[in-house]
């Protein structure tokens, strides 16, 4: 079966390549956020024993049905593949992050501001009222690097340790992180639950993307060596524990600065400074997801090495 934990986790990034997320209300993450929406109404309360108790019956589900998933096809190779499969293209995010970012890239490089505020929100959560092309530029990068990591380094690395119910239960994780892990008088209390067993699940995953995006500096024209620099001496300045790993590790690569003042809808939050380069211009975004696609094609080839390796050797 480790083998075709492997060859599914291959199919399903192979699956969300080619067909994205689909924009419907059908999508298994978009039926989990509803149910989980649902399900906050009932237990939300100003307390974190109340928010662990929610993320443990969504995270807990997620996982159940993973478990259930394996068991019914474990006489079967074809049928587990198919379901890992499934279930990776369900929960990576990769093509339609890339999507995003030349969404992004071309919206600018034709000088319509307008359009690339109205489409900010798909990426982050920043008030993109204001911004300026450069500063709108700076936030699709540094989302870019953080989701490499949360849309498909993070779920392969999951998927490849603990197959189905790895990959639905990190997908789980994160999306409870999204949805009330922010800081906010609503979440500060039942949300922490969900942020920090977010910042758990992505701590190996989050520099995994730092060392790849370091590795492979050199097909955007960057330096691995000065790429790995930056992210040994500013990974750590994050207020994240880890997406700063894959913000440093993207300046260095691209040979820019990121960080600065950022407004969440009145929030403000002053990010320290990665990176010795001249803030992101307009050509970076391009240049950012290109090297998230090889990010994330080097993370599938090592989980799906992983998982065989792991074949490899149970059957000796």
């Amino acid at each position: 079966m480790g083998r075709a934990r492997a060859l599914g986790l291959a199919a399903g990034f192979v699956l969300d390549s080619v067909f994205a997320d689909p924009r419907n209300s059908a999508h298994p993450v978009a039926l989990f956020g509803r149910a989980a929406g649902l399900l906050e109404r009932r237990l939300y309360g100003r307390s974190r024993a109340r928010g662990a108790v929610y993320v443990a019956a969504c995270v807990g589900s997620a996982a159940a049905l993973g478990v259930v998933a394996e068991r019914l096809t474990r006489r079967s190779p074809a049928a587990r593949t198919a379901v890992t499969a499934v279930a990776t293209w369900a929960v990576l995010g990769g093509t339609s992050l890339g999507r995003e970012g030349a969404y992004m890239s071309a919206a600018l490089e034709r000088g319509d501001v307008t359009a690339a505020r109205a489409r900010l929100p798909h990426l982050c959560g920043r008030d993109p009222s204001a911004l300026s092309s450069g500063e709108l530029a700076r936030a699709t990068v540094e989302s870019i690097a953080e989701n490499t990591s949360d849309a498909v380094v993070a779920p392969l690395v999951w998927g490849a340790v603990a197959g189905v119910p790895g990959l639905l239960a990190y997908r789980a994780v994160n999306t409870l992180d999204a949805m009330v892990g922010h800081r906010s008088a609503r979440y500060e209390m039942f949300g922490w639950a969900a942020a920090r067993l977010d910042d758990v699940a992505n701590f190996v995953p989050a520099r995994i993307t730092g060392v790849l995006a370091s590795l492979l500096a050199p097909l955007v024209g960057g330096s691995s060596r000065q790429a790995a620099a930056m992210l040994r001496r500013d990974g750590h300045r994050h207020p994240s524990p880890n997406s700063g790993r894959c913000e440093a590790a993207f300046a260095g690569a691209l040979g820019v600065r990121l960080g600065g003042r950022n407004d969440y809808g009145g929030r403000i939050e002053h990010r320290p400074e990665m990176g010795d380069g001249d803030p992101p211009a307009v050509t970076d975004i391009s240049r950012s997801v290109r090297l998230a696609r090889a990010v994330n094609l080097a993370s599938a080839a090592l989980a799906s090495a992983g998982a065989w390796a792991v074949h490899r050797r149970r059957r000796r």
